[in-house]
């Protein structure tokens, strides 16, 4: 009884996201920004860490900027994929914002 009492008020609301003028558009733009900028980011850090590691001598530093590089690496693949993944996860799960958002960076 409880769950019929308060699910159906969730399920009788339309996405309030997907009825606002405009603001699906925004959201994946902003999404596309963000991944071009996460992806910009990587090449920055990892073109930075390359060029320390040539000038560094101790072995230490470079086993610390090698995992630098590895985690900015795997930063970026996560954020790359994240979107399309909630896109299709999302759309198989039947979540609102899924089907009127497209958060595929490309």
């Amino acid at each position: 009884m409880l769950s019929i009492v308060a699910v159906d008020p969730v399920l009788a609301q339309d996405s309030v996201v997907c009825d606002a003028e405009g603001l699906p558009d925004m959201i994946s733009g902003f999404f596309q920004i963000t991944t071009a900028l996460g992806i910009m980011g990587l090449v920055v850090v990892w073109q930075a860490d390359s060029l320390v590691e040539m000038f560094t001598m101790n072995i230490e530093q470079k086993k610390s900027l090698k995992q630098h590089k590895r985690t900015a690496l795997k930063s970026a693949v996560i954020l790359v994929i994240l979107g399309p993944l909630y896109t299709v996860a999302g759309a198989a799960m039947g979540l609102p914002l899924a089907e009127c958002v497209n958060l595929v960076p490309w």
